[in-house]
Protein backbone atom coordinates (compact mmCIF):
# COMPACT_ATOMS: atom_id res chain seq x y z
CA UNK A 1 0.00 0.00 0.00
CA UNK A 2 2.58 2.40 -0.92
CA UNK A 3 0.48 4.78 -2.69
CA UNK A 4 -1.97 5.01 0.32
CA UNK A 5 0.60 5.66 3.15
CA UNK A 6 2.37 8.35 1.61
CA UNK A 7 -1.04 9.97 1.11
CA UNK A 8 -1.99 9.32 4.76
CA UNK A 9 1.24 11.12 5.74
CA UNK A 10 0.10 14.11 3.76
CA UNK A 11 4.05 14.95 3.44
CA UNK A 12 5.36 18.47 4.02
CA UNK A 13 8.13 19.47 1.90
CA UNK A 14 10.50 20.73 4.24
CA UNK A 15 9.07 18.20 6.54
CA UNK A 16 11.35 15.88 8.83
CA UNK A 17 9.77 12.34 8.58
CA UNK A 18 11.09 8.85 10.06
CA UNK A 19 10.75 5.58 7.80
CA UNK A 20 10.88 3.08 10.63
CA UNK A 21 11.15 -0.26 8.30
CA UNK A 22 13.62 0.73 5.26
CA UNK A 23 13.76 -2.85 4.03
CA UNK A 24 14.46 -2.08 0.14
CA UNK A 25 14.00 1.32 0.45
CA UNK A 26 10.63 1.99 -1.61
CA UNK A 27 8.88 3.71 1.15
CA UNK A 28 11.72 5.82 1.80
CA UNK A 29 12.32 6.49 -2.41
CA UNK A 30 8.63 7.25 -2.54
CA UNK A 31 8.77 9.94 0.65
CA UNK A 32 11.93 11.12 -0.77
CA UNK A 33 9.65 12.00 -3.92
CA UNK A 34 7.95 14.78 -1.47
CA UNK A 35 10.70 16.80 -0.03
CA UNK A 36 12.28 19.26 -1.12
CA UNK A 37 16.24 20.19 -0.72
CA UNK A 38 15.07 21.39 2.98
CA UNK A 39 13.39 18.14 3.77
CA UNK A 40 15.05 15.15 5.99
CA UNK A 41 14.08 11.53 6.07
CA UNK A 42 15.60 9.41 8.53
CA UNK A 43 15.58 5.85 8.25
CA UNK A 44 15.85 2.79 10.23
CA UNK A 45 16.58 -1.04 9.94
CA UNK A 46 18.27 -3.61 12.40
CA UNK A 47 19.08 -5.92 9.48
CA UNK A 48 22.19 -4.89 7.77
CA UNK A 49 21.56 -6.88 4.71
CA UNK A 50 18.64 -3.75 4.43
CA UNK A 51 21.62 -1.05 4.92
CA UNK A 52 23.10 -2.31 1.35
CA UNK A 53 19.90 -1.35 -0.24
CA UNK A 54 20.62 2.49 0.78
CA UNK A 55 19.51 5.51 -1.32
CA UNK A 56 22.55 7.45 -2.79
CA UNK A 57 20.82 11.28 -1.32
CA UNK A 58 22.31 13.04 1.14
CA UNK A 59 18.43 14.11 2.51
CA UNK A 60 18.30 10.19 4.04
CA UNK A 61 19.98 9.31 7.16
CA UNK A 62 20.24 5.74 7.10
CA UNK A 63 20.48 3.98 10.92
CA UNK A 64 21.55 0.30 11.06
CA UNK A 65 19.23 0.23 14.45
CA UNK A 66 15.81 -0.82 15.92
CA UNK A 67 13.33 1.23 16.15
CA UNK A 68 12.61 0.66 19.87
CA UNK A 69 15.37 3.37 19.99
CA UNK A 70 13.65 5.88 18.11
CA UNK A 71 13.64 8.82 20.20
CA UNK A 72 17.30 7.92 21.41
CA UNK A 73 18.17 8.31 18.02
CA UNK A 74 16.60 11.56 16.74
CA UNK A 75 17.67 13.09 19.95
CA UNK A 76 21.07 12.16 19.37
CA UNK A 77 20.86 13.51 15.51
CA UNK A 78 19.71 16.46 16.62
CA UNK A 79 15.36 16.32 15.99
CA UNK A 80 13.29 16.99 18.82
CA UNK A 81 10.21 16.36 16.40
CA UNK A 82 9.48 15.05 13.10
CA UNK A 83 6.26 16.00 10.90
CA UNK A 84 5.64 12.26 10.20
CA UNK A 85 6.26 8.45 11.30
CA UNK A 86 5.77 5.40 8.79
CA UNK A 87 6.05 1.72 9.57
CA UNK A 88 5.63 -1.05 7.41
CA UNK A 89 5.94 -4.17 9.78
CA UNK A 90 5.91 -6.75 7.34
CA UNK A 91 9.22 -9.13 6.55
CA UNK A 92 10.48 -7.65 3.57
CA UNK A 93 10.99 -9.53 -0.02
CA UNK A 94 14.67 -9.68 0.14
CA UNK A 95 14.15 -11.15 3.57
CA UNK A 96 11.68 -13.98 2.35
CA UNK A 97 13.40 -15.02 -0.46
CA UNK A 98 16.73 -15.55 1.02
CA UNK A 99 16.84 -19.20 1.95
CA UNK A 100 19.84 -18.91 4.61
CA UNK A 101 17.64 -16.63 6.72
CA UNK A 102 15.02 -18.73 7.49
CA UNK A 103 12.36 -16.57 7.22
CA UNK A 104 10.53 -18.63 4.27
CA UNK A 105 8.60 -21.82 5.00
CA UNK A 106 9.96 -23.14 2.11
CA UNK A 107 12.38 -26.13 1.93
CA UNK A 108 16.12 -26.05 2.19
CA UNK A 109 17.22 -23.45 4.96
CA UNK A 110 18.29 -23.30 8.83
CA UNK A 111 15.65 -22.80 11.09
CA UNK A 112 17.62 -18.91 11.95
CA UNK A 113 14.95 -15.72 11.52
CA UNK A 114 16.99 -13.22 12.96
CA UNK A 115 16.21 -9.89 11.42
CA UNK A 116 19.17 -8.60 13.08
CA UNK A 117 21.84 -11.01 12.34
CA UNK A 118 23.72 -10.29 15.77
CA UNK A 119 20.85 -11.96 17.62
CA UNK A 120 21.41 -14.51 20.41
CA UNK A 121 18.52 -16.62 19.62
CA UNK A 122 16.92 -18.38 16.55
CA UNK A 123 14.14 -20.54 15.83
CA UNK A 124 16.50 -23.19 16.04
CA UNK A 125 17.07 -22.73 19.61
CA UNK A 126 13.61 -21.92 20.67
CA UNK A 127 12.17 -25.37 18.93
CA UNK A 128 15.21 -27.33 20.95
CA UNK A 129 15.40 -25.37 24.08
CA UNK A 130 12.11 -24.21 25.40
CA UNK A 131 9.67 -26.40 27.29
CA UNK A 132 6.72 -27.19 25.89
CA UNK A 133 4.32 -24.81 28.14
CA UNK A 134 6.82 -21.86 26.55
CA UNK A 135 6.45 -23.89 22.50
CA UNK A 136 2.62 -23.87 23.45
CA UNK A 137 2.57 -20.27 24.64
CA UNK A 138 4.25 -18.54 21.85
CA UNK A 139 1.89 -20.25 19.25
CA UNK A 140 -1.32 -19.52 20.99
CA UNK A 141 -0.58 -16.08 21.69
CA UNK A 142 1.45 -14.92 18.64
CA UNK A 143 -0.40 -16.92 16.10
CA UNK A 144 -3.77 -17.82 17.83
CA UNK A 145 -3.59 -21.76 17.11
CA UNK A 146 -6.02 -23.29 19.16
CA UNK A 147 -3.82 -26.67 18.91
CA UNK A 148 -0.83 -25.15 20.25
CA UNK A 149 -0.10 -27.74 23.21
CA UNK A 150 -0.66 -30.56 20.24
CA UNK A 151 2.05 -28.81 18.36
CA UNK A 152 4.35 -27.92 21.32
CA UNK A 153 4.38 -31.84 22.37
CA UNK A 154 4.85 -33.24 19.62
CA UNK A 155 7.94 -30.71 18.79
CA UNK A 156 8.82 -31.76 22.27
CA UNK A 157 8.61 -35.31 21.52
CA UNK A 158 10.79 -35.25 18.20
CA UNK A 159 13.63 -33.41 19.56
CA UNK A 160 14.34 -35.83 22.01
CA UNK A 161 14.99 -38.04 19.09
CA UNK A 162 16.95 -35.13 16.86
CA UNK A 163 17.82 -31.75 17.34
CA UNK A 164 15.47 -29.72 15.20
CA UNK A 165 17.93 -27.39 12.99
CA UNK A 166 16.06 -27.31 9.42
CA UNK A 167 12.86 -26.09 7.63
CA UNK A 168 12.53 -29.81 5.80
CA UNK A 169 12.86 -31.39 8.94
CA UNK A 170 10.48 -29.34 11.00
CA UNK A 171 7.72 -29.22 8.21
CA UNK A 172 7.99 -32.83 8.03
CA UNK A 173 7.08 -32.95 12.02
CA UNK A 174 4.46 -30.58 11.43
CA UNK A 175 2.69 -32.86 9.20
CA UNK A 176 -0.06 -34.18 11.07
CA UNK A 177 -1.12 -30.71 11.82
CA UNK A 178 -1.28 -29.62 8.12
CA UNK A 179 -5.11 -30.44 6.70
CA UNK A 180 -5.32 -30.38 2.98
CA UNK A 181 -5.84 -27.47 1.35
CA UNK A 182 -4.09 -25.30 4.36
CA UNK A 183 -0.77 -26.78 4.68
CA UNK A 184 0.84 -23.86 3.79
CA UNK A 185 -1.54 -21.30 6.10
CA UNK A 186 -0.70 -23.46 9.00
CA UNK A 187 2.99 -23.72 8.11
CA UNK A 188 2.73 -19.79 7.98
CA UNK A 189 1.03 -19.30 11.01
CA UNK A 190 3.31 -21.33 12.74
CA UNK A 191 7.02 -19.92 11.71
CA UNK A 192 4.93 -16.15 12.32
CA UNK A 193 4.51 -17.03 16.34
CA UNK A 194 8.57 -18.48 16.04
CA UNK A 195 9.51 -15.05 13.89
CA UNK A 196 8.08 -12.93 16.71
CA UNK A 197 9.79 -14.79 19.45
CA UNK A 198 13.23 -14.41 18.16
CA UNK A 199 12.83 -10.90 17.47
CA UNK A 200 11.21 -10.15 20.21
CA UNK A 201 8.66 -7.84 17.88
CA UNK A 202 5.67 -7.64 20.52
CA UNK A 203 7.99 -5.58 22.71
CA UNK A 204 9.72 -4.04 20.46
CA UNK A 205 6.01 -2.76 18.42
CA UNK A 206 5.08 -1.36 21.85
CA UNK A 207 8.15 0.14 22.61
CA UNK A 208 8.20 1.97 19.55
CA UNK A 209 4.67 3.28 19.96
CA UNK A 210 5.08 4.58 23.27
CA UNK A 211 7.71 6.78 22.14
CA UNK A 212 5.34 8.70 18.80
CA UNK A 213 3.62 11.15 21.45
CA UNK A 214 7.24 12.35 22.62
CA UNK A 215 8.45 12.34 18.61
CA UNK A 216 5.50 13.78 16.38
CA UNK A 217 4.31 17.24 16.30
CA UNK A 218 1.38 18.26 16.87
CA UNK A 219 -0.86 17.84 13.81
CA UNK A 220 1.81 14.87 12.43
CA UNK A 221 0.78 11.71 10.90
CA UNK A 222 1.37 8.50 12.33
CA UNK A 223 0.71 5.41 9.71
CA UNK A 224 1.42 2.06 10.31
CA UNK A 225 0.98 -1.29 8.68
CA UNK A 226 0.29 -4.38 9.95
CA UNK A 227 0.27 -7.82 8.85
CA UNK A 228 -1.39 -10.15 11.33
CA UNK A 229 -4.06 -9.75 14.40
CA UNK A 230 -1.33 -9.91 16.90
CA UNK A 231 0.40 -6.72 16.15
CA UNK A 232 -2.88 -4.85 14.49
CA UNK A 233 -4.34 -4.96 18.09
CA UNK A 234 -1.45 -3.45 19.68
CA UNK A 235 -1.42 -0.50 17.16
CA UNK A 236 -5.73 0.08 17.24
CA UNK A 237 -5.87 -0.14 21.11
CA UNK A 238 -2.50 2.83 21.05
CA UNK A 239 -4.32 4.86 18.77
CA UNK A 240 -7.82 3.91 20.77
CA UNK A 241 -6.38 3.93 24.48
CA UNK A 242 -3.07 6.08 23.96
CA UNK A 243 -1.75 2.58 25.80
CA UNK A 244 -2.36 -1.58 25.84
CA UNK A 245 -3.44 -2.87 29.13
CA UNK A 246 -5.70 -0.18 30.52
CA UNK A 247 -8.08 2.51 30.45
CA UNK A 248 -7.09 5.62 28.74
CA UNK A 249 -6.05 8.49 31.44
CA UNK A 250 -7.81 11.40 32.64
CA UNK A 251 -7.25 15.05 32.87
CA UNK A 252 -8.38 16.94 35.72
CA UNK A 253 -11.68 17.36 34.59
CA UNK A 254 -12.72 13.87 33.70
CA UNK A 255 -11.93 14.31 29.94
CA UNK A 256 -9.95 11.31 28.51
CA UNK A 257 -6.31 12.85 27.44
CA UNK A 258 -5.71 10.81 24.09
CA UNK A 259 -2.75 11.59 22.20
CA UNK A 260 -4.00 10.71 18.83
CA UNK A 261 -6.95 10.95 16.79
CA UNK A 262 -7.77 8.04 14.19
CA UNK A 263 -7.95 8.99 10.64
CA UNK A 264 -10.01 6.19 9.65
CA UNK A 265 -10.96 2.66 10.84
CA UNK A 266 -8.72 1.06 8.79
CA UNK A 267 -7.36 0.39 4.99
CA UNK A 268 -6.38 -2.56 3.15
CA UNK A 269 -5.31 -3.43 -0.49
CA UNK A 270 -6.88 -3.52 -3.25
CA UNK A 271 -7.21 -6.41 -5.66
CA UNK A 272 -4.69 -5.68 -7.76
CA UNK A 273 -1.90 -5.39 -5.59
CA UNK A 274 -3.11 -8.50 -3.79
CA UNK A 275 -2.97 -10.26 -7.44
CA UNK A 276 0.68 -8.51 -8.02
CA UNK A 277 1.92 -9.29 -4.22
CA UNK A 278 0.03 -12.28 -2.34
CA UNK A 279 1.77 -11.25 0.71
CA UNK A 280 -0.20 -8.08 1.17
CA UNK A 281 -3.29 -9.84 1.14
CA UNK A 282 -3.34 -9.42 5.13
CA UNK A 283 -2.28 -5.96 5.58
CA UNK A 284 -4.34 -3.37 7.44
CA UNK A 285 -3.06 0.76 7.22
CA UNK A 286 -4.18 2.57 10.16
CA UNK A 287 -2.93 5.90 10.14
CA UNK A 288 -3.73 8.93 13.28
CA UNK A 289 -2.79 12.25 13.90
CA UNK A 290 -1.40 13.64 16.64
CA UNK A 291 -3.38 16.11 18.90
Amino acid sequence: MLKESIKCLEIKKDGAYVDLTFGGGGHSKAILNFLSKKGKLIAFDQDIDAIENKIDDERLLLLNQNFKFLKQNLNFHGYDFVDGVLADLGVSSFQFDSLERGFSIREGSNLDMRMNKNGKLTASEILNNYSEKELSNIFFEYSDLRNSRSIAKLIVEKRNQNKIISTEQFNNILNPFLSEGYENKTLAKIYQALRIEVNDEMESLKKMLVQLPNVLKKGGKMVIITYHSVEDRIVKRFIQNGCFDSEPSKDDFGKYKLPFKKSFKYLSPGLIEIRKNSRSRSAKLRSAIRT
